[in-house]
């Protein structure tokens, strides 16, 4: 998700905080932290669960994958930490530093860089996800799953976690700590929610064809297979997922990390 960085705040009651929500839940490890539409509507993020170990359901959800993986918007770490323990290759991406640097202190591979920019393995990656309300990212589901195609194998799996309603929304949010309004709140930023139904909508004019759908604890859950051709290339191996590893940040609002 997106957030500042580096700027502290002093809170009514005297509390230092950053001027990232997200950043501040995730050092703390719980909430309570949500989005929060221009008109009020707060949706809960369930921090504790992401920054929690892979649960059952996370579990069944992996065992699901082929191949090397990659995590987009990997959050706070606890898949790919799961899968690099499992000794699959593997790799989260996300555009929270703070969440970056929780995954690899958890000896999770990740890299501080959004799904849009230039990323190792294009075109290489077996298996996709993007769980914990990542189908939101960007704002626009027809150019994240665009995009996704663009990563993985032609015939790759993409595994999402679509809103338990049937639902398609777009807007711009902002991460708040709390549901005080005058709480501590991230910059906006345009997001997107969908049900299942309103994702197959979106894929199917891609080319994306459903493998499966189903729900586990609470949670809805879609694989996909990318459009199909008769050429293939050899996945990411661990060696080059590994060395791509070092963050860094060459411009104010551009967060990369070399290839």
């Amino acid at each position: 998700m997106s957030t500042a960085h580096g700027v502290m705040a002093r809170d009514a009651g005297g509390h230092n905080w950053s001027a990232d929500p997200y950043a501040d839940a995730l050092r703390a490890g719980r909430g309570p932290l949500f989005l929060r539409r221009g008109d009020g509507w707060l949706l809960p993020l369930d921090v504790e669960r992401w920054c929690a170990r892979a649960d059952a359901v996370d579990r069944q959800v992996l065992d699901r994958c082929e191949g090397a993986v990659l995590d987009v918007g990997c959050g706070p770490g606890r898949l790919v930490t799961e899968l690099a323990a499992r000794g699959r290759t593997a790799l989260g991406i996300d555009v929270s530093e703070a969440a970056v640097a929780h995954t690899l202190g958890l000896g999770g591979p990740a890299l501080w860089r959004s799904v849009f920019e230039p990323l190792p393995g294009e075109g290489r990656w077996n298996s996709a996800l993007l769980l914990d309300d990542n189908l939101g990212i960007g704002g626009d589901p027809r150019a994240l799953l665009s995009r996704v195609a663009q990563l993985l194998l032609p015939g790759g799996l993409l595994i999402a976690e679509t809103a338990p309603v049937d639902v398609d929304e777009r807007a711009d949010v902002r991460i708040v700590r709390g549901t005080d309004i005058q709480g501590a709140t991230g910059a906006a930023f345009p997001w997107a929610r969908l049900g299942t139904r309103a994702l197959l909508r979106y894929a199917r004019p891609l080319g994306w064809r459903t493998v499966d759908q189903w729900s586990a604890g609470g949670r809805c859950f879609v694989s996909l297979r990318s459009r199909s051709t008769s050429s293939r290339a050899e996945p990411p191996n661990s060696t080059a997922v590994i060395s791509s590893q070092r963050a860094r940040k060459p411009s104010a609002d551009r967060p990369v990390a070399d290839s």
